[in-house]
């Protein structure tokens, strides 16, 4: 049974006052029955380590037979050795890489768009959802941790996302441990370092354990001990998988290692995933010969007392926690390889989990009141209901997606949705899309750096062009004018009125132009010359424009911790000795009249 706990229905619930809607499998005096259960969430995650390859043309399999059938609620992908070479990581922190971009190809196609996702040189995690679950996607942090050369080099190390997944504290931890038989200590030192340094800002779980439920998967680099090399292919030729498990390093240590207490996994049914001929499914023939282990790992963690049911009221808070049952649960219903992909000398490992959780905080705090089919330009009108615990800022926006969008800067126009200007916006004729088809409206705020507000899909038919189109006809097509690249939103909410289509990320229009950085030659499109205040003299001079203002976005179009981000006022030699660092962007100074848009450390959608 659902319920849902309202205000005013009893003395004792009327303190109650958390703003939230809580769902329950159990019923109560004040439930609100339904006919269905309360549902679970299913979290398919992928481990590969991918040896510095190009990606394949078409990694879909890796998602799993259902992929496009909606049954998965969220897609987190672990990747290690991306290449990292000089050139590659300057290319890549100016630009999406390119395994970034083949994810999100592949999983938009199916409705699933990135929420977060940390880089540390070869290390990668990209976390993907449903665009109906973003409003429920809160408190979203990305770290990072190095440990390779004594901590100063991330080669090694971990990287991490965080989240309050339906008011349950949700992290993911993808890690790439050292190598070698003889570096087991090694590898549970450096694992201990992680979690150690690994601190969430502004946030009731801190740590990575402090979290309901943590998922570590990555290289974990784990051999099998004592059995030589015939010994190890016999038993995988034979099929005599659990002959080996009682030799794998981890399966030993977690018998006697209070680092990895509690930590879960589930049976190794398949040939361990390392190490391959490049291009073969055969096990290492070259002259060092390694012997195979399963070194690609998925291992989960549960938090022994759950997440309490948010209220104020500290005695509802546990009286209510205790009745719902406590702590989420974790079912793993796979765990399997991938032992068709050749390019690298490791197989990709992926696990899908159920998740039960007692209690589900799913009410928005902003919903969006729009024509459920948008025919005339009259339709293009979103009133918004915020709750009273939201606090709103000029800086938040409304944003027009259509279905199908990889991230939150993926959006056909979006309009500043201002405190002094009510609880509506209005998109002008020349921003609509000119596209039939199916879209939604986002609510984007900027004080939780995420989507905190989504429709359903809604039709839009072919709007007329603006009536103001002949005034560019005689433009040419190729026309280049000089502007400075974006940064993190434009223009400022109090200086200008004019609506935005997608091409440039809000960012503040006095944006100082930095020295050149990763700055390209891009011809300028007709929809841009409609909206151009530059006179016609510097109008027909050369166009800089910076990576993001073309439709390919940054690695991490989310967060002022993405790599390098264009037009963050970072130089290009800056930029440089970042990429040989493997690091992010130095602090980043906004410009006049601008803020950052978040917190150093926080990752949101």
């Amino acid at each position: 049974m659902k319920y849902h706990i309202s205000q005013g229905k009893q003395s004792d619930l009327n303190k109650l006052d958390t703003g939230y809607k809580l769902t329950s499998q159990r019923s109560m005096a004040v439930c609100l029955p339904t006919t269905s259960l309360l549902s679970s969430n299913r979290v398919h995650i992928v481990t590969w380590n991918v040896g510095s390859a190009v990606p394949p043309d078409d990694i879909t399999s890796l998602f799993g037979p259902h992929a496009g059938d909606g049954s998965i609620d969220m897609f987190i992908i672990g990747l290690q050795e991306v290449n990292s070479m000089l050139n590659k990581r300057l290319k890549d922190a100016l630009f999406t890489d390119q395994w970034s971009e083949l994810c999100m190809d592949t999983l938009s196609r199916f409705g699933y768009v990135l929420v977060a996702s940390q880089r540390m040189q070869g290390v990668l995690l990209l976390v993907f959802s449903k665009f109906c679950h973003l409003p429920f996607l809160r408190e979203v942090q990305t770290e990072k941790t190095r440990t390779g050369l004594g901590g100063y080099w991330g080669n090694k190390g971990g990287v991490s996302a965080r989240m309050m997944l339906f008011g349950h504290p949700v992290c993911f931890l993808n890690c790439h441990l050292p190598a070698h038989m003889r570096n087991l200590e090694q590898r549970m030192e450096d694992f201990e370092s992680i979690l150690q340094q690994q601190q969430f800002e502004g946030v009731t779980a801190s740590g990575v354990l402090d979290h309901d439920v943590v998922f570590w998967f990555g290289d974990l680099n784990f051999r099998i001990e004592d059995y030589d090399i015939h010994v190890v292919k016999s038993a995988i030729d034979s099929n005599k998988l659990p002959l080996l498990w009682e030799r794998d390093q981890l399966n030993i240590a977690k018998n006697s290692e209070s680092i990895l207490d509690g930590f879960l996994e589930g049976p190794l049914k398949f040939p361990p995933t390392y190490k391959f001929d490049v291009g073969t499914h055969t096990y290492d023939t070259s002259s060092k010969k390694r012997k195979p282990a399963w070194t690609d790992r998925i291992l989960w963690r549960l938090r022994c007392t759950g997440s309490p049911v948010p209220t104020h009221n500290a005695a509802l808070q546990r009286g209510l926690t205790s009745w719902l049952g406590g702590a989420t649960k974790v079912v793993q219903q796979s765990y399997r390889s991938h032992m068709g992909y050749t390019c690298s000398d490791h197989k990709p490992v992926s696990a899908v989990f159920s998740l039960h959780f007692p209690f589900k905080v799913d009410l928005p705090l902003v919903t969006l009141d729009y024509e459920k089919e948008w025919t005339k330009v009259s339709d293009a009108t979103v009133r918004f209901t915020v709750r009273s615990s939201f606090q709103r800022s000029s800086w938040d926006w409304v944003a027009i997606y259509k279905v199908g969008f990889k991230h939150y800067k993926d959006y056909v126009a979006y309009l500043w949705a201002k405190v002094d200007h009510g609880s509506q916006v209005t998109f002008a004729e020349e921003d609509l899309p000119r596209e039939a088809g199916e879209y939604i409206l986002g609510f984007y705020s900027n004080n939780m750096n995420t989507i905190i507000g989504v429709t359903s899909p809604f039709q839009v038919r072919t709007f007329s062009a603006a009536g103001d189109s002949s005034d560019v006809s005689s433009e040419d097509d190729s026309t280049l004018v000089l502007l400075a690249p974006a940064s993190s939103r434009s223009p400022s909410p109090g200086k200008s009125k004019r609506r935005h289509r997608r091409s440039r990320s809000p960012a503040h229009p006095n944006t100082p132009i930095p020295s050149l950085q990763g700055l390209s030659l891009h011809p300028r499109s007709l929809d841009g010359l409609q909206s151009s205040r530059l006179p016609c003299s510097v109008a027909k001079k050369e166009r800089l424009v910076s990576p993001q203002d073309t439709l390919t976005s940054p690695i991490s179009p989310l967060t002022p911790r993405s790599p390098l981000s264009p037009g963050s006022g970072v130089s290009a030699p800056e930029a440089l000795i970042a990429a040989i660092l493997g690091e992010h962007s130095p602090a980043q100074v906004p410009p006049t009249g601008g803020r950052l848009p978040g917190k150093s450390g926080e990752t949101g959608l």
